[in-house]
């Protein structure tokens, strides 16, 4: 690709997911091609100002210049409902290596927003502005600070009230879920009101939610007239997604990944995960990335049932011998 064209791809964004996408899932998905940003899942902040390993421990590419081995830019997200502590672990965050601070107003967890964080805080767009404000202003103009918002809280009524705050406050871009914290994540998601909120701001905004496919990718962009998505379940259901959409919107041909290259990866995964968990936990990760890959390839099903009661390494490990030898070529053509 050239670069004028380049710059005329949509901008694709790995989402935040709490216990899901970790900096070793980064590191795969963004070696892989196709993300431009990703987002760490969130610090929690109460009024504690938070010491530099809390921020490293949960983003390592801080220590490495905010991006991933493959260079992609890493954004630190911070969840909380007080401004004064959020801003405060803003520039600690800032100070630990973090080159953009995303704030998190979209967190649907009940756990989270009980301890007001998360969505709970969309009830109350005065304090979506509060935390945006303050936190801007601690930081330095050249950090861009970002927000994610839900389209409401027990409804969908409130979405342009909260868009409106999170640009008022001084965030760079806004991304937008497409659906309110009681919608969950059912379908369908309510594009039509990211579209709006895109006609209504002047900063960039991001749509995000339910985008499973390269034709949804197409509706959502044609409903919304977004140039940047966010991509969170539907990229671990298809870990090539981005590369699918570029490889449309610049006119190439692609073919998308086939389960043999989804099973090495995921073999890739389990390699590097294998030492950074306890033995009881042997394999958690793996079946819970097979969850959202049996979403795309019925192969991930098969395999999860192989190995879905099996915790020892020689078990897990000779399953996925099995595995990558079965899914030849020949065996996928057949």
């Amino acid at each position: 690709m050239t670069a004028e064209t380049d710059s005329l791809l949509p901008r694709i964004y790995q989402a935040p997911m709490e216990g899901v996408i970790d900096h070793h899932l980064r590191a795969l998905l963004s070696a892989l091609g196709g993300v431009d940003i990703c987002v760490t899942e969130f610090v929690r902040v109460t009024d504690t100002k938070l010491p530099r390993r809390v921020f490293t421990r949960l983003c390592p590419e801080l220590e490495t210049g905010a991006a991933t081995a493959s260079g992609v830019p890493v954004r630190l997200q911070l969840l909380g409902g007080n401004p004064e502590p959020m801003a405060d672990n803003a520039i600690r965050a800032v100070a630990a290596g973090a080159k953009a601070i995303d704030l998190n107003f979209g967190c649907p967890a009940k756990s989270v927003n009980n301890s007001d964080g998360g969505a709970c805080l969309l009830q109350s767009p005065h304090r979506v502005e509060a935390i945006v404000g303050a936190v801007r202003r601690a930081v330095p103009d050249e950090i861009p600070v970002t927000a994610k918002i839900r389209l409401g809280y027990t409804d969908r009524s409130s979405y342009l009230d909260n868009a409106r705050a999170a640009e008022a406050g001084g965030a760079n871009e806004l991304a937008v879920h497409a659906r309110s914290k009681v919608d969950g994540y059912r379908p369908p998601a309510y594009w039509e009101y990211i579209g709006e909120i895109r006609q209504r701001l002047a900063i960039p905004v991001i749509a995000n939610g339910d985008i499973w496919t390269v034709a949804e990718f197409q509706r959502c962009r044609e409903v919304t007239g977004c140039s940047a998505f966010m991509f969170g379940r539907s990229l671990l259901a298809r870990p090539d997604l981005g590369l699918q959409i570029k490889a449309l919107c610049a006119g190439h041909d692609y073919t998308p990944m086939a389960w043999r290259q989804v099973a090495e990866l995921l073999w890739d995964y389990y390699q590097t995960t294998r030492e950074v968990y306890p033995a009881k936990y042997l394999g958690n990760r793996i079946k819970q990335w097979l969850a959202y890959l049996k979403l795309a390839f019925p192969e991930a099903q098969v395999f999860f049932e192989r190995i879905k009661r099996h915790r020892e390494a020689e078990l897990i490990e000779a399953a996925f011998a099995r595995e990558l030898m079965a899914a030849t070529p020949e065996t996928e053509a057949a």
